[in-house]
């Protein structure tokens, strides 16, 4: 498919261009990559995800957003499809017939990154069990970088309302992530 190459990376790759899918894997696939391994801990893994990440944003290139950039949408991407990977992961361990703490000591003794892999899995969690709203202005400030104002401005709604959804979010999310900061405190 030929797509005129003065339209920027974003609308090239909106509109299915694979010459801008390319681009896009020489610009963001090391990135990603580091990303990938940081969560999960082993080269293969990341390979894989950042792989699954690529296949996934260019079936969804057609939905994509070209008002909002390709970095933070392609990072969020890859985070998810670490998460995957590292499901599928736990479901191949958990053949093994361990106990979860079974498995969650010899991950974490096999690979110490494993350790931070699973505080990033509780985050997401914590996230996943959010109300919908809270979910939501959490989401728009800590991914997408908005402020409080920008917050109220997207969603069409009053700052107060914004500032009262973000401090409930972030006590339940307090309240249900204090056992790491309870590890953390133990393990000094």
């Amino acid at each position: 498919m030929t797509v005129d190459p003065e339209l920027s990376l974003e609308e090239r790759f909106c509109r299915g261009d694979e010459g801008a899918m390319r681009e896009m894997y020489r610009e963001f696939s090391a990135p990603m990559y580091v990303i990938a391994l940081r969560l999960l801990g082993r080269h293969e893994l990341a390979a894989d995800t950042v792989q699954r990440a690529f296949v996934q944003a260019w079936r969804a290139a057609g939905s994509f957003d070209v008002s909002r950039g390709l970095q933070p949408w392609l990072y969020a991407i890859t985070r998810r499809a670490a998460i995957d990977v590292y499901r599928g992961q736990r479901r191949a361990a958990e053949m093994l017939s361990l106990e979860p703490e079974q498995i969650d000591r010899v991950m974490v003794a096999y690979d110490p990154t494993m350790e931070e892999t699973w505080q990033t899995w509780q985050v997401r969690q914590a996230l996943d069990q959010l109300a919908p709203a809270e979910r939501e202005v959490i989401d728009l400030a800590y991914h997408g970088g908005q402020t409080q104002s920008e917050i109220a401005a997207h969603l069409g709604i009053a700052l107060g309302t914004v500032k009262s959804r973000t401090s409930r979010a972030l006590r339940h999310l307090a309240a249900s992530l204090g056992h790491l900061r309870d590890d953390a405190l133990t393990d000094r």
